[in-house]
């Protein structure tokens, strides 16, 4: 776990270990890389404001060096969108600055539960189909053709299949700002619409789930 030692990182490590989880936290670009090579880790968490190399070659030099284990960006609102270009869509993922030690745990609980990066660069679930190199999307061997914001939507609910999405990390993900739940409604709608309304379950109060 690549943080600066703050209070919010020492409560992320306390959290982590109390559920059993291994961490060996550094502090600088280089001690990453260090740490990576000396202990196979199995997840990576990146902080892109580490003193030392800039991160985004950091990043780079992760993903090269050690390419089946995921990495979870830490970033600030400012340099998210630089970052997210960096991402591999099948293995990474990102918290924003200020955020929930919770947040950040279950994200490392699901990375973990993903197991190998998807074959080809092809994401799949139940009958559903994304071919994130390219961006083609099949739903039981039928190509479904959406729009850049539904293809972000399908994409942000297929890094937690299964599991509740809440609307605040779809308005983080998908519109990069804050949206209204009448505007993910919305394009939740549309989304039923292409890949099968019974695929997106809504549950009241708390967010959406990509069915199998």
């Amino acid at each position: 776990m690549a943080l600066p030692p703050t209070a919010a990182s020492a409560s992320v490590l306390r959290s982590l270990r109390s559920e059993g989880v291994s961490v060996s936290p550094v502090s600088d670009g280089i001690g990453v890389l260090d740490a990576v090579r000396a202990r196979d880790p199995a997840l990576i968490v990146l902080d892109v404001e580490l003193p030392g190399p800039e991160q985004g070659a950091v990043l780079a030099a992760l993903q090269t060096e050690v390419p089946n284990v995921p990495v979870i960006a830490v970033t600030s609102r400012e340099r998210r969108a630089g970052l997210i270009g960096q991402l591999r869509a099948d293995r990474d993922d990102y918290v924003v600055r200020p955020f929930a030690v919770d947040e950040l745990a279950a994200r490392i609980r699901l990375r973990l539960r993903l197991g190998p990066p998807a074959e080809n660069g092809v994401l799949r679930h139940g009958v559903l189909t994304v071919d994130t190199e390219f961006g083609d999307v099949t739903v039981d061997g039928q190509g479904v053709s959406l729009s850049p914001t539904e293809y972000a939507l399908l994409m942000a609910l297929l890094t937690a299949p299964g599991e509740i999405v809440p609307p605040d990390r779809l308005a983080r993900e998908v519109w990069s700002e804050p949206a209204s739940a009448n505007l993910i409604q919305v394009y939740i709608s549309y989304l039923r619409r292409k890949i099968g309304a019974e695929r997106i379950r809504t549950v009241r109060g708390e967010g959406y789930v990509l069915e199998a």
